[in-house]
Protein backbone atom coordinates (compact mmCIF):
# COMPACT_ATOMS: atom_id res chain seq x y z
CA UNK A 1 0.00 0.00 0.00
CA UNK A 2 2.19 2.84 -1.07
CA UNK A 3 -0.24 5.02 -2.30
CA UNK A 4 -0.97 7.82 0.65
CA UNK A 5 -4.85 7.86 -0.41
CA UNK A 6 -5.16 4.14 -0.50
CA UNK A 7 -3.61 4.40 3.21
CA UNK A 8 -6.03 6.89 4.26
CA UNK A 9 -9.38 4.98 3.11
CA UNK A 10 -7.79 2.21 5.30
CA UNK A 11 -7.95 3.47 8.05
CA UNK A 12 -12.07 3.29 9.13
CA UNK A 13 -11.36 5.47 12.31
CA UNK A 14 -8.60 8.31 12.07
CA UNK A 15 -8.95 8.95 16.01
CA UNK A 16 -8.53 5.70 16.91
CA UNK A 17 -5.42 5.19 14.81
CA UNK A 18 -3.87 8.32 15.95
CA UNK A 19 -4.58 6.74 19.67
CA UNK A 20 -2.54 3.82 18.64
CA UNK A 21 0.38 5.62 17.25
CA UNK A 22 0.50 7.60 20.25
CA UNK A 23 -0.16 4.76 22.80
CA UNK A 24 2.91 3.02 20.99
CA UNK A 25 4.95 5.47 21.14
CA UNK A 26 6.01 5.19 24.61
CA UNK A 27 5.86 8.38 26.39
CA UNK A 28 4.68 9.21 29.81
CA UNK A 29 3.94 12.67 29.23
CA UNK A 30 1.35 11.28 26.37
CA UNK A 31 0.15 8.68 28.19
CA UNK A 32 -1.33 11.02 30.85
CA UNK A 33 -2.43 13.35 28.25
CA UNK A 34 -4.10 10.90 26.75
CA UNK A 35 -5.56 9.03 30.14
CA UNK A 36 -6.84 12.89 31.10
CA UNK A 37 -8.70 13.53 27.90
CA UNK A 38 -10.10 10.20 27.93
CA UNK A 39 -11.11 11.22 31.59
CA UNK A 40 -12.52 14.57 30.51
CA UNK A 41 -10.15 16.09 32.93
CA UNK A 42 -10.30 19.43 31.42
CA UNK A 43 -9.28 21.53 34.50
CA UNK A 44 -6.01 18.84 34.41
CA UNK A 45 -5.46 19.21 30.42
CA UNK A 46 -5.69 23.51 30.95
CA UNK A 47 -3.31 22.72 34.12
CA UNK A 48 -0.62 20.93 32.07
CA UNK A 49 -0.68 23.85 29.36
CA UNK A 50 -0.47 26.36 31.56
CA UNK A 51 2.46 24.79 33.58
CA UNK A 52 4.04 23.71 29.96
CA UNK A 53 3.69 27.51 28.86
CA UNK A 54 5.24 28.70 31.90
CA UNK A 55 8.53 26.41 31.53
CA UNK A 56 8.66 28.08 28.35
CA UNK A 57 8.23 31.96 29.37
CA UNK A 58 5.10 32.23 27.40
CA UNK A 59 1.74 33.35 29.07
CA UNK A 60 -1.09 31.10 28.20
CA UNK A 61 -3.80 33.00 28.16
CA UNK A 62 -2.47 36.16 25.79
CA UNK A 63 -1.13 32.58 23.30
CA UNK A 64 -4.77 30.53 23.40
CA UNK A 65 -6.24 34.35 22.93
CA UNK A 66 -3.98 34.65 19.44
CA UNK A 67 -4.58 31.12 18.35
CA UNK A 68 -8.18 31.69 18.97
CA UNK A 69 -8.26 34.88 17.05
CA UNK A 70 -6.72 33.10 13.96
CA UNK A 71 -10.08 31.04 13.19
CA UNK A 72 -12.16 34.88 13.64
CA UNK A 73 -10.56 35.81 10.82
Amino acid sequence: MNNPMEMLKAIKNPKQFAMNIINKNGNPVFNNLVEMANKNDTEGLQNFGRNMFKEHGKDFDKEFSNFMNMFKK
